[in-house]
C-alpha cells in the first residue's frame, strides 16, 4: 500500500475475514490470486503489481477484469526490502477466464 501511495494513489484499506469471497466477488482467478485485492477506477488490481501496468490498464482501458501478480515474489513492488529478486509476471485477465502476460519482471 505504500508503494501505491508512494506513487500518487490513495489508498482505503478495509480488512475482511473472508479473501475467498473479495476475490470470487471480482473474479479474480485460482491461478493468479494474492494477497491483496483492490479496486481502481473500475478494474481489479490483484496482488503486488507495478504501477507501469496499473497506469497502462487505466490509459488503455482494456476490456478487461483486471491486472494481477500472482503471489508474493521478492522483488515485486512492495515486497523489495530484503534485496531478494524472484522472476515474476504482471498478467490480465478477463471475464472469459483468459490470462495474457502483460510483462516479465527479474528474468
Amino acid at each position: 500500500m505504500a508503494y501505491l501511495q508512494e506513487n500518487g494513489y490513495t489508498v482505503q484499506v478495509n480488512d475482511v475475514s473472508d479473501l475467498t469471497a473479495v476475490k470470487n466477488r471480482y473474479q479474480v482467478p485460482a491461478a493468479v490470486q494474492a494477497c491483496h485485492t483492490a479496486v481502481v477506477d473500475g478494474y481489479v488490481v490483484e496482488g503486488h503489481v507495478p504501477v507501469t501496468e496499473i497506469e497502462q490498464m487505466l490509459t488503455e482501458r482494456p476490456d478487461i477484469i483486471g491486472v494481477a501478480v500472482a503471489g508474493m515474489p521478492p522483488g515485486s513492488p512492495g515486497m523489495d526490502a530484503s534485496g531478494v529478486t524472484q522472476p515474476y509476471d504482471v498478467v490480465a485477465f478477463d471475464e472469459a477466464g483468459n490470462i495474457e502476460v502483460l510483462a516479465s519482471y527479474n528474468q
